[in-house]
């Protein structure tokens, strides 16, 4: 139990750490494309308090990771965009929506560089292997929220880039489906029915940037 609780802590702190950045993305891209409501709503902080939204970055990742699930995801209190305001309304959507994934790979590119460096030094420190482990986790954690945030469930990114795309009609159809889009991810990923995506896709990504 104590193991599972450390392995918590270092999963947990990462997400935090990646959903806020994720967030930020979001809110950061659409003042540039002239919303400035995330801005004025003081989310372009990198503070994760400001960001927490206490089911998904808290309650649905305990779940995950305490019911053994290969996949632990969540998300943080989404910014507030206004899409009329901005300059290009389809473009500026597929940016917005598109931003956050971009930084969690970023993250993950990042993380996975300093873990290189660092690794080696762990089996002699303590501290060299806390850091590696937290590090680590923020990569996996980093890829995770890029490609499950890829896929065109609502209320994922990917939903709103497939959105954009679409012509008028099929927007409202598919736009429909977005209240039961969390309860769809949610027994998704209770099931493991997307575990074709960590051993397709998530896993090789990690050794890459890990060097694995």
């Amino acid at each position: 139990m104590e193991e599972k609780i450390i392995q918590a802590l270092i999963l947990i702190i990462p997400l935090l750490m990646a959903v806020t950045l994720h967030e930020v993305a979001h809110g950061y891209a659409a003042w540039m494309f002239g919303d400035p409501t995330a801005k004025l709503a003081g989310r372009l902080s990198l503070n994760p308090v400001r960001h927490l939204d206490p089911f998904g970055s808290l309650i649905l990742p305990g779940l995950l990771i305490f019911s053994g699930s290969p996949a632990i995801f969540g998300y943080a209190k989404p910014v507030p965009v206004n899409f009329r305001n901005l300059q290009d309304p389809k473009l500026g959507t597929i940016v917005v929506s598109a931003a956050g994934v971009a930084v969690n790979f970023a993250c993950a590119l990042a993380a996975g560089l300093v873990y290189q460096i660092i690794a080696p030094f762990a089996a002699d420190s303590t501290i060299f292997l806390l850091a590696a482990r937290l590090i680590y986790g923020f990569c996996v954690i980093s890829v995770v929220l890029g490609v499950f945030n890829l896929l065109p469930i609502p209320p994922l990114d990917g939903s709103h880039i497939l959105s954009a795309l679409l012509p008028p009609g099929a927007r409202q159809k598919y736009e429909q489906i977005g209240t039961f889009g969390v309860l769809i991810l949610l027994v998704l990923l209770m099931t493991r029915s997307l575990d074709f995506l960590i051993t397709a896709v998530i896993s090789p990504l990690v050794r890459f940037f890990t060097g694995g």
